[in-house]
């Protein structure tokens, strides 16, 4: 019996010896991650950091936490072996280790989000990815290997490796431990905590769930997986599309009773040793993409935020939960349609052993990633092969369990601590870029997100046969909730045998794209912000500022009052003798000329310098007024009458009289409508008026060019309606509980009143001034 004792401490103190010289390596490991973590977070705060504090606190959560908890246990368990017999106990440390395995917990939880975020940071940022891809761990105090390098990704993954060796450990130690021993219980409850915890975590994250078996016995990695939609028989469904190492399988979820497992079911798959993606030439055959008129995505975004709203409302005001499930149950409904019906930009796959598939997405930045992580494993030896039925099922039974994105990306999916983004406008300067190797024609352009996906905001123009360009070209850039901001940089193709017959598709080559995150602190300070984005060897100088929506709307007016913006227009006609301001129809005329048939006219933002040049030329009143008008982008001549109304000190259709207008808008009676909208229009006075026709007549004319510019008469409404007349800061402030608010509680009305007289037969002035006696009804 001595004897197995004796055997039993021997064994013990082996077990325990190996764990603890691992434990060293795992706390050296623990050291070198958080070495970069220190510097970092000091330039976080200067003009020219790496990451910002969001993206360092995400990369390297919990680790300091980890490394304290296992810093003190092997301090306190080292001496015990040192000093080893058989008085030694040391369960307690193994019971208080096991105890604080909730900081695992919230690391595994974070952990994939940490994986990505330090992916995309290292795409973006040549200092972390230099960083990131050498760190230094010590060796052990007594072998002869001072350090090893090992990338960060692999030391994150530390941790997760810890908990189960740990477990392991413990079973060795219980084996050699008597049952009457001291620490007999105290290591079987921190074997039971462990283990629980394991098999809680296991679902979460061991690596090797991201791949199933081929019957060959290979490993199939998942790449990547994410929600497309695809143009299916004349229709748009969404599909889950899953790249595994060498195959692309589609796939949509079954509808499952309640309780049951869900599963996907395969609606394709194509080998990657099969896949081409046609030329321009090949895709002429595809079918035509029924687009969606941008006027009816517009509203569906005014509806979902106005639900938004009231959402928001009844929260606040401890509303039913049933009238909240109700809300976000027709908020996701409206935010389903808006993702199947708005992504407009073709990515095709074709099987070269026959049919072709299509999918419909948003935004450009999107196909390249599909695009490059397909072409990326199709450099590898592939072979073809045919799945049978059984493998078939296994695949697409694994990919529930494998999927990395489990939400489809509507904001109703979203937990409500979650950032809601900003609202208001993102003004960006596309100032440069360098690294190019050859001399091309090149461009930039700007996507963020709203509403859950990528949209493209503005591009520049193309700087020719450059290796570096210098655009110096400012936007502004409308945010909707927006979390990020892409930019993407191309060459120009100028080969007429390259044009696609599709409107949507950009042949043009993509050199280079990055991401950066839209920090809320970051962004809103008053002053320019400069960064650079750093996309495969390609630097992109760039500076942005944010302006918040209420600050959009203050209206400041000018100190000058010779020029025309901002300026009260009763003063600039008076001073011009004119009964519509110049610059109104020096702009009209240039627009009717050159611009009636642009598509997008007044929705595509101009170049913020050129709008700025055309402004102080009107202010100053000079002489060369026509000519640059005549060689301006029309674009920026469409901006710059935009800017004139919404800078005047007060909106066309003025602060007295905005209330009534909504009160009139909502009114149902037809006639008692008429009555009401008419007599507004007579109060208003004859300088805003008489302007306020011109530009009606104007805009109605564009619309009739609907089948070219694609502007309708609603569309008109949704760009010029809040500038006529969005509310005195005053007025704005008295209803509001959100940034978003602003947004959608007004605007749906705004839209409605500037639509209701684009759609009314012709409004002359002499009329509306005779009829004063039938319109009597005060408001």
């Amino acid at each position: 019996g001595e004897r197995d004792a004796g055997k039993g401490l021997e064994m013990r103190k082996l077990v325990l010896s190996g764990f603890l010289a691992s434990e060293e390596i795992y706390i050296n490991q623990l050291e070198a991650l958080l070495l970069p973590m220190k510097p970092l977070k000091a330039t976080a705060t200067t003009s020219q950091p790496v990451l910002t504090l969001q993206q360092i606190e995400t990369i390297f959560y919990k680790i300091q936490d980890i490394y304290e908890i296992h810093k003190e246990f092997y301090d306190s368990l080292c001496p015990k072996v040192q000093q080893w017999d058989s008085n030694v106990t040391m369960g307690h440390l193994f019971q208080k280790l096991a105890s604080q395995l909730g900081v695992y917990k919230a690391f595994v939880d974070n952990y994939k989000i940490a994986l990505e975020t330090a992916e995309k940071c290292s795409q973006s940022n040549y200092q972390f990815q230099k960083i990131s891809e050498e760190l230094k761990v010590k060796g052990p105090k007594d072998s002869k290997e001072s350090h090893t390098s090992v990338t960060m990704e692999a030391l994150l993954y530390k941790p997760i490796d810890r908990v189960t060796r740990s477990t392991l450990v413990l079973h060795d130690l219980l084996k050699h431990t008597p049952a009457d021993h001291p620490d007999y219980p105290l290591l079987q409850d921190a074997l039971r905590i462990s283990q629980n915890f394991l098999s809680s975590i296991n679902e979460d994250i061991d690596p090797r769930r991201t791949a199933v078996t081929t019957p060959k016995g290979e490993t199939r990695q998942l790449v990547k997986d994410g929600f497309l939609v695809e143009l299916s028989e004349g229709s748009r469904k969404l599909r889950h599309v899953f790249l595994f190492t060498d195959v692309l399988l589609c796939a949509k979820l079954k509808k499952t009773a309640v309780g049951k497992h869900q599963q996907y079911d395969c609606k394709w798959y194509v080998p990657l040793a099969d896949l081409v993606f046609p030329s321009p030439e090949e895709s002429e055959h595809c079918p035509q993409v029924h687009v969606i008129p941008d006027h009816e995505l517009e509203d569906m975004k005014m509806k979902i935020s106005a639900i938004k709203s009231e959402v928001q409302k009844e929260k606040a005001n401890k509303g039913q939960s049933r009238a909240i499930e109700r809300l976000k149950k027709k908020m996701f409904e409206n935010e389903f349609w808006l993702l199947l019906n708005s992504p407009a930009i073709p990515f095709r796959i074709h099987n070269r052993n026959g049919k072709s598939y299509l999918f419909l997405l948003s935004s450009d930045y999107e196909r390249s990633e599909w695009r490059e992580a397909i072409q990326r494993l199709q450099k590898k030896d592939l072979q073809a092969f045919v799945l049978s039925s059984v493998e078939l099922q296994v695949l697409t039974g694994s990919c529930f369990k494998l999927r990395t994105v489990h939400n489809i990306p509507v904001t109703s999916n979203k937990d409500d601590d979650e950032s809601p983004g900003l609202y208001g406008f993102l003004h960006v300067i596309v100032h440069s870029a360098k690294g190019f190797k050859q001399s091309a024609d090149l461009y930039c352009t700007l996507e963020v997100d709203s509403f859950g996906y990528f949209v493209s905001k503005a591009k520049t123009r193309v700087f020719r046969d450059t290796t570096e360009p210098q655009w110096n070209e400012e936007f502004e850039i409308e945010l909707e909730g927006s979390q990020s901001l892409r930019i993407l940089c191309y060459e120009k193709c100028y080969d007429k045998t390259k044009l696609n017959k599709d409107n949507n598709e950009i042949v043009d080559k993509i050199m280079g794209k990055g991401q950066i995150q839209l920090d809320p602190q970051a962004v809103q300070t008053k002053n320019w912000h400069m960064d650079v984005i750093e996309m495969n060897g390609i630097k992109v100088e760039f500076s942005m500022k944010f302006t918040s929506r209420d600050m959009s709307l203050k209206r400041t007016p000018s100190k000058k009052q010779t020029g025309v913006f901002g300026v009260k227009i009763s003063v600039v006609t008076k001073r011009e003798r004119s009964k519509v301001p110049y610059i109104v129809r020096q702009c009209i005329e240039e627009v009717e000329k050159r611009g009636i048939e642009e598509v997008g006219i007044y929705r595509i933002s101009g170049v913020a310098t050129d709008i700025q040049a055309l402004k102080a030329v009107f202010d100053a009143n000079n002489k060369d007024i026509l000519v640059m008008l005549s060689d301006m982008d029309i674009n920026a001549i469409a901006g710059t009458l935009k800017l004139y109304f919404r800078e005047l000190p007060e909106p066309l259709l003025t602060d007295r009289l905005y209330p009534a207008f909504m009160e009139g808008i909502a009114l149902s009676d037809p006639a008692a409508k008429e009555n009401c909208m008419m007599h507004l229009l007579r109060s208003l006075p004859d300088p805003n008026l008489i302007t306020f026709l011109f530009l009606l007549e104007h805009l109605k004319r564009v619309a009739e060019k609907e089948p070219i510019n694609k502007m309708s008469l609603h569309n008109l409404a949704t760009v010029f309606g809040p500038t006529l007349l969005r509310p005195s800061e005053g007025e704005s402030k008295a209803h509001l509980t959100l940034a978003s608010d602003i947004w959608s509680h007004d605007v749906m009305a705004q839209v409605q009143v500037l639509l209701y007289y684009l759609q009314h037969p012709p409004i002359s002035f002499t009329e509306l001034k005779r009829n004063t006696l039938y319109f009597s009804t005060d408001v």
